[in-house]
């Protein structure tokens, strides 16, 4: 599989992270940023240059495309991977990276072409969150699992069991090469989504996925939640913000906090044990 490369300018006054927002909701899950353009990254089978051209004629602004073979990726990802240290909790890097400063959690990746390599505010909103979660002993469900590394996270902080799941079987090769790295044993991955998988309950749910995919599996992941657990999501903007207390506060989630980074939000909601 080939994958496309497209390149935004992004002059000063440009908002980019509203276009990446409205790219992640078109598919692409890798993202560079350099001092004077935007990259955007997706899998050739999934492109949609109708799509993107719609994305670009909104915002007004044009784009070049590249076609990166298979075989480059991974020279191109470890050539600009740069480790990333969360709220001096929890590091994430390559293997190949030299640390000098040490965090009490420290995860190992493969940057490959998948979302979730800590660079991205949402990412790090998550983790940032899920230190004030109770995950000891808990069962976790990670939907959209990407490089695994909520996952990975969440047995670090003592989950008993994740399921992790993602509809790319890249992201589910490359989060199954991670979990291997970090030598975690509790974790279960299965490529699918939410209908096409046996799910049992979870106690804790965490999806940083997107708007449009949160707010069409919320009865779902409603179902899904044990009572008193807890729903962790990001993939999500600002102006996200009220459709999705909305729409969780209509299918029975109580909110509880928001953090926000960079325009960025994550957001926490329960369900109440009287349900």
């Amino acid at each position: 599989m080939q994958h496309v490369k497209i390149s935004f300018a992004t002059p000063p006054e440009m908002d980019t992270d509203i276009l990446m927002a409205m790219l992640m909701g078109a598919g692409y899950d890798g993202f560079e940023e350099t001092g004077d353009e935007l990259f955007a990254y997706i899998d050739d089978f999934s492109f949609d240059e109708v799509h993107l051209n719609s994305i670009a004629d909104e915002l007004g602004r044009s784009y070049t495309k590249e076609i990166i073979p298979l075989q480059n990726w991974n020279a191109l990802w470890e050539s600009n991977f740069q480790p990333v240290i969360i709220d001096n909790f929890c590091t994430i890097r390559a293997h190949f990276h030299e640390m000098t400063e040490t965090t009490p959690y420290d995860i190992i990746i493969t940057p490959k072409m998948s979302f979730g390599t800590g660079h991205h505010a949402t990412t790090q909103l998550m983790i940032t969150m899920m230190k004030d979660l109770s995950l000891t002993g808990k069962s976790v469900l990670d939907f959209g699992t990407g490089t695994g590394v909520l996952a990975i996270m969440a047995e670090m902080l003592g989950a008993a069991n994740i399921l992790a799941i993602d509809n790319d079987q890249w992201c589910v090769d490359n989060s199954m090469e991670n979990i291997e790295r970090n030598h975690c044993k509790n974790i279960t991955v299965h490529i699918g989504s939410l209908e096409d998988i046996a799910i049992d309950k979870a106690d804790v749910i965490l999806a940083n996925i997107n708007r449009h995919i949160l707010l069409n599996y919320m009865p779902a992941l409603y179902k899904i939640l044990n009572k008193g657990g807890s729903l962790l999501m990001s993939g999500l903007l600002v102006e996200d913000k009220e459709i999705i207390l909305e729409e969780a506060n209509d299918k029975g989630f109580h909110f509880t906090r928001m953090c926000e980074q960079n325009g960025w939000i994550a957001l926490l909601f329960e369900k109440e044990l009287t349900v």
